[in-house]
Order: C-alpha cells, then sequence, then structure tokens
C-alpha cells in the first residue's frame, strides 16, 4: 500500500474514535512535554552559570591567605597576602597579564540627600584587566592617584542609576564612608553574579585609598589584601601558572614543602568545567524521568492498537481476502501508531512552548529552548509510535484470512 492511502485510512481510523485516541495521545503529549521543558530549565540553568562565571572574568585565578597548617584553617591563623605579593607575581611569572591586590569592604554612599549602600573594592587597574571589566564613561585611575591615595573613585551602572539618574556623574563628589571622593569614571554593566548578587552595585578606588582612608587599618602587616586576582594570557598555562604561583608564594611566606601551602588558588576555568558537567548531570537526568512518560504512552500505543486488532479482525480477514498481503495489513497498523504518537507529540511541542512562555514570564527559571531538543522529541515519538505498535501490527498481518472472517 502506498504511503499517502494509509495515512488516509489511519486518520480515518483515529477520528472515528476521537475520545479514545485524546486519552491514547495523551501519555505521549505529557511525556514529549515534560522532557522538552525539563531539558530548557537545565539548559537555562547551565547557561546562566556560564554566564556568571564568564563575567567574573576568563582565565581568571583568586589567590585567597589559606588557614592555618593543621586540620582546622582560621583567617586569624593565615599568612596575609600583600600588595607586594601581587607584584612579584607579575614581575616574576611568565604569563601572567594581570595580578590584581584586593581589599573588600562595604561603602556608604551619600550624596545630594540620597543614600546607598554598595560593595567597595581597593584595588588597581591590573583588577579591571582581569574582570575584563571596561571603563563605559570617563577613565581608569592614573598611577599617580594609585601611589598617592588619591580621593578618586570608579563606580558601577546600578550605583549610576541609583545617584545619577539624569547623568552627570563623571566629576561629581560623592561621600564614601564620610570621605569625599571624585567619580572618574562609570563601569560597563555586568549584571546579576552568582546568588543574584549585583555585580555593578560597586565601588572602586586605589589600593592605597581603601587602605589609609576608607576601610580603616588593622593589618598585622601594612599593605595586607583579602585577595589577588590573576589572570592568564591563555588558558592552557593555567595549570603552569598556578604551580609556578603556589611555589612562588611557598618562598615569599617562607613556608617549608612539608607544610600546607600559605594559598588557596581558585581557578575559575576548573569550577566553570565542574558546574557545566554538574549541570549537564542534571539536565540528562532530568530528561530520562521525563522521558518515562514517553515510555508510558507507548505502552497505552500498544494497549489501543492491541484492541483495534481485535476490534478489526474481520476487517483484516475481508482486505487479505481481496488481496492484501500481510506486510501491508502490518504497514497500515503501524501508520496508525506512528501517526498517533507523532500527532501527540506535536500536541507535545506547543505545550511545551507554551510552558516555556509562562516559567519564562514568571521568572522562576531561567530558561534555554533548544529546537534540536524539540526536533529530537518528535523523532522519539514518532520512533515510540512505531516500536511499540510492531507488536499488534506484527499480530494482525500474521492471522488466518478464513479465521479472521469467521470472527464475530
Amino acid at each position: 500500500m502506498r504511503l499517502i492511502p494509509s495515512l488516509q485510512l489511519a486518520f480515518a481510523s483515529l477520528k472515528a474514535h476521537k475520545m479514545r485516541s485524546a486519552l491514547t495521545m495523551l501519555g505521549i503529549i505529557i511525556g514529549v512535554a515534560s522532557v522538552i521543558t525539563m531539558v530548557s530549565i537545565g539548559q537555562g540553568a547551565r547557561d546562566k552559570i556560564d554566564s556568571e562565571i564568564r563575567a567574573m572574568g576568563t582565565n581568571l585565578m583568586m589567590i585567597f591567605p589559606s588557614g592555618g597548617r593543621g586540620p582546622v584553617r582560621s583567617a586569624d591563623s593565615a599568612t596575609p597576602l600583600l600588595d607586594r605579593d601581587a607584584e612579584a607575581i607579575k614581575k616574576r611569572i611568565s604569563g601572567v597579564v594581570a595580578a590584581a591586590p584586593v581589599r573588600f569592604g562595604s561603602g556608604q554612599i551619600v550624596t545630594s540627600g540620597k543614600n546607598w549602600e554598595s560593595q567597595l573594592y581597593g584595588t588597581n587597574n591590573d583588577y579591571l584587566i582581569a574582570r575584563n571589566w571596561v571603563v563605559a564613561d570617563g577613565r581608569q585611575f592614573q598611577p599617580l592617584e594609585e601611589r598617592s591615595a588619591a580621593k578618586v573613585v570608579l563606580i558601577g551602572e546600578s550605583v549610576r542609576k541609583e545617584l545619577f539618574p539624569n547623568g552627570g556623574a563623571i566629576g561629581s563628589t560623592i561621600r564614601v564612608n564620610r570621605t569625599p571622593m571624585q567619580v572618574i569614571g562609570v563601569l560597563a554593566s555586568k549584571g546579576s553574579g552568582s546568588g543574584q548578587q549585583d555585580e555593578d552595585n560597586v565601588l572602586i578606588v586605589p589600593l592605597k585609598t581603601a587602605q589609609s582612608r576608607l576601610m580603616g587599618s588593622g593589618d598585622r602587616i601594612a599593605g595586607e589584601v583579602h585577595a589577588i586576582f590573576l589572570k592568564t594570557s591563555s588558558q592552557d598555562i593555567m595549570a603552569s601558572v598556578q604551580g609556578q604561583v603556589e611555589d612562588l608564594m611557598r618562598e615569599r611566606k617562607r613556608t617549608p614543602e612539608s607544610a600546607d601551602s600559605p594559598v588557596r588558588i581558585g581557578n575559575l576555568t576548573e569550577m566553570m568545567a565542574l558546574r557545566t558537567a554538574t549541570t549537564r548531570t542534571m539536565t540528562a537526568l532530568l530528561g530520562a524521568i521525563a522521558s518515562v512518560a514517553l515510555v508510558v504512552g507507548g505502552i497505552g500505543i500498544m494497549n489501543i492498537m492491541l484492541v483495534s486488532v481485535t476490534e478489526r479482525t474481520r476487517e483484516i480477514g475481508l482486505r487479505m481476502a481481496v488481496g492484501a498481503r500481510p506486510e501491508d495489513i502490518m504497514s497500515q497498523f503501524l501508520t496508525e501508531s506512528a501517526l498517533l504518537s507523532l500527532v501527540g507529540g506535536l500536541i507535545g511541542v506547543v505545550l511545551s512552548l507554551l510552558l516555556v512562555v509562562a516559567i519564562s514570564m514568571t521568572g522562576a527559571f531561567d530558561i534555554s529552548l533548544n529546537l534540536q531538543i524539540v526536533a529530537v522529541s518528535l523523532f522519539f515519538a514518532g520512533l515510540v509510535g512505531i516500536v511499540f505498535g510492531y507488536y499488534p501490527a506484527r499480530k494482525a498481518a500474521r492471522l488466518n484470512p478464513i479465521e479472521a472472517l469467521r470472527y464475530d
């Protein structure tokens, strides 16, 4: 039998039992919609994580002081990092593009009757290089400003919107922790970071300014910093640079080889690979769980096709009597089961698109719809119809024409 007549007969058979066909397709509809929606949520989570890590900077390593030398580590027992350590790293290790010493704090901003709290970083221009952060308006720090603890500040886009919604930020004076500071630049927007932290709600001042004017002293050693942000020239040399940094820090902190490293180094590339692998596994797990509904739908198709074979036994015998071959009968029933599954798959795709749009509008999850997943889901929906429709079709094709005509 040719394809078009087979499809016409299959469509007529499904149309004759509308309610039964709809209920049979329900499993396929739920399966396809679940697979596409779950995988889209998983893909969206992975893309979100990747974008957050990339926003922090590429080829980036973060160096922190380690804790004590025993199993219990604490900030008090850690050997402190110094701004001079960053200079040594940049000078002595090849492949290091930027090494920025950083002090972390908080800044209370007051200007023109407005009050705002922001993250405060004391660092140098290398921090912008390490974080792939550009100054959208204004300029960076000048060398003299970095050396002399000048009262200048770079502000993030969120700070600019809050304090200077109508523009005019460059050249304005704001009070940060009661210290007047001149705004010399506005940073390009980075958006929300990990944990929905606003990366643009930030103030960046010269390191010496932070140490002497804004964050107080309290350092055990002059020039103490909380971390060093390091950027390499390429991703391929990050492992080598990390080993060299550890060796250099052991030398500078006079740490013996038998002791724990005096620093902890966070490799952003490794972090991205680990988190991406984790979310990929979760996406696959979600897809596998949702695929169970497809299998259940396939069992429903097999069940209803077996019922159809029983109901149409005399019809099958009559067709065989007038010349239909067993392969024609099998083709007809396979076409019906495949059509039943494909129509359910198409409805499931439409339902999944509506779900994706609804979830995106609520903002509950980050969604990334992959058209390849849609195509694969439709393919497997059709495959489920063929696989689970094979046994009923084979049973129909192997009926004895005489016994089929006698069937009541």
